[in-house]
């Protein structure tokens, strides 16, 4: 399905889309903030409202959660009225802010309007009560002697807000009150929305694109899996494209929903901005989105030609647990040990990593004229945080928003701290280490080469949206065999200088 061209935006779009300009213009930097308020474009609206299939009835009943000033239900009321198959429309447009809900209130009566001149009906209500609140306490009643009567929808299309949920929050506890288990106010608005459909109805959402991978989420991809079929991603190449009026860097992606479907393959799109003029599609067997017995339910989102070789490749085979590693989050966490930080090495302290103290493939420590501390005290307080020392592989958990590389591994090595027993690992490092000991120096090396391959990055962005490299990420992955990455261990290690270029036709050669 295509877009709607941006030279092509019909009329009753076009109004909306200056609406949402004016009031975007009106609300106050705290309240977005507040209510996580990012409006949806006319583009990406049209573009949302195409992926429904054609209904299968002339009666449709239209959830949108948030609906701003109603971009979204128009571009869907269009849609459809323009599929010529709709003969009477129903709208719950749910709007807490009041600005918003001046300007909704006058382009849903627009809609209206164009109904009749279309031999159509529509009615439609604006509900300013809190969405979670209202439908959770509906869903929960339907055990009671008493029970709300729940709206049931034919289809929502949606653009919920994004913002973090507080564990004591008052959201929380509705949620858990319903099975919802989340973190974020864009996620339960997903699910609630769901429990709201009716059988083989359609959701489509604009969302970050976080939720694919990570610990925190995996509750609510199991939800998703359990209530509906994915029937299509889309995925925006630039990340700040999407929400460009309101200078929102964000990675996101559209997914379409089908309740109760039949999981089949999975149309995977990608565009590199709101315009959809490079619009690329591709249909991929579930499998290859979600892996079989993914215990994490990771989702992947293939987009590049080489989907097929990273799904094929051979050095994608071992569990981090099969060839007898694991990775965990450095221990120490600057900010609690105070007291035991040392600006620089002194009698009684170790050496103490942090991400500034690596540069491209080598370790610059210490750093005198730094920011961070260079040494750790080693007594009984702090023990339990060091390592031995020894040759590790350690990812950087964080990057830029805007870095070329989402994995950058380095490794430690012993001789550049000289005859000390052990060292302390910052919390914003991920070390790679055999039963809290140190690897082999070419295992170390090795897993560096293959971690800091273009391969692997690419891997790796198929299922993660965000900057940050999570521990529960780097277990997920596969690996070569122990043999494979000594090997490049040994490879590397005869090296001057290794370049990413080395780096990638090596591990094009082990494949």
């Amino acid at each position: 399905m295509q877009a709607v061209s941006p030279e092509k935006q019909p009329s009753l779009l076009a109004r909306v889309d200056d609406s949402r300009k004016i009031a975007n213009g009106r609300l106050e930097l705290e309240s977005k903030s507040a209510f996580g308020q990012y409006m949806t474009k006319a583009t990406v609206a049209s573009f949302m409202a195409a992926l429904f299939p054609p209904s299968s009835s002339r009666k449709i009943k239209l959830l949108d959660p948030g609906a701003g000033v109603g971009t979204l239900t128009s571009a869907f009321f269009e849609h459809q009225y323009n599929s010529k198959n709709v003969g009477h429309f129903e709208v719950d447009a749910y709007e807490i802010d009041p600005v918003m809900r001046s300007y909704l209130t006058e382009n849903l009566a627009f809609c209206q309007s164009s109904a009749k001149i279309n031999d159509g009906t529509m009615t439609w209500r604006i509900i300013s009560e809190d969405f979670i609140s209202k439908v959770s306490r509906k869903v929960s009643s339907l055990d009671s002697l008493f029970p709300e009567k729940m709206d049931k929808y034919t289809h929502c299309i949606m653009n919920p807000p994004y913002k973090k949920i507080s564990s004591a929050s008052h959201h929380r506890a509705c949620l858990r009150a319903v099975g919802i288990e989340t973190v974020n106010l864009y996620s339960a608005f997903v699910a609630l929305s769901l429990l709201s459909l009716e059988e083989n109805g359609y959701l489509v959402a604009i969302i970050p694109r976080s939720f694919c991978n990570g610990l925190y989420y995996r509750p609510f991809r199991r939800f998703i899996f359990e209530h509906a079929a994915i029937k299509r991603l889309h995925l925006f190449a630039s990340r700040d494209k999407a929400f460009d009026d309101d200078e929102v860097l964000q990675e996101n992606i559209i997914v379409s929903l089908e309740k109760g479907g039949r999981q089949e393959d999975v149309t995977v799109s990608t565009s590199t901005d709101d315009t959809f003029s490079d619009i690329s599609i591709v249909n991929h067997p579930f499998r290859q989105i979600v892996k079989p017995n993914d215990k994490e339910f990771f989702i992947h989102i293939p987009t590049s030609s080489a989907s097929a070789f990273l799904e094929n490749a051979k050095v994608f085979n071992y569990t981090l647990s099969q060839i007898g590693i694991q990775v965990s989050t450095g221990p120490v966490v600057d900010f609690r040990q105070k007291d035991q930080l040392r600006k620089m090495p002194e009698e009684a302290t170790v050496p103490l990593l942090y991400p500034c103290h690596f540069k491209d493939q080598s370790i610059s420590w210490p750093i005198a004229d730094g920011k961070k501390a260079n040494a750790i005290l080693a007594n009984h307080s702090t023990d339990k945080w060091l390592y031995p020392n020894g040759f590790y592989t350690v990812v950087r958990r964080f990057s830029s928003k805007e870095e070329k590389r989402r994995i950058r591994a380095n490794v430690i090595d012993p001789a550049v701290f000289g005859k000390v027993e052990k060292i302390g690992i910052e919390n914003h490092l991920n070390v790679f280490h055999r039963n809290k000991g140190p690897l082999t120096k070419f295992l170390a090396k090795g897993l560096a080469v293959f971690l800091n391959s273009t391969l692997v990055d690419t891997k790796f962005r198929q299922f993660s949206g965000h900057t940050q490299v999570n521990v529960t990420d780097l277990k997920t992955m596969r690996y070569p065999s122990i043999e494979t990455l000594v090997e490049l261990g040994k490879w590397a290690d005869k090296l001057t200088e290794v370049t990413q270029t080395m780096i990638d036709e090596k591990l094009a050669s082990a494949c």
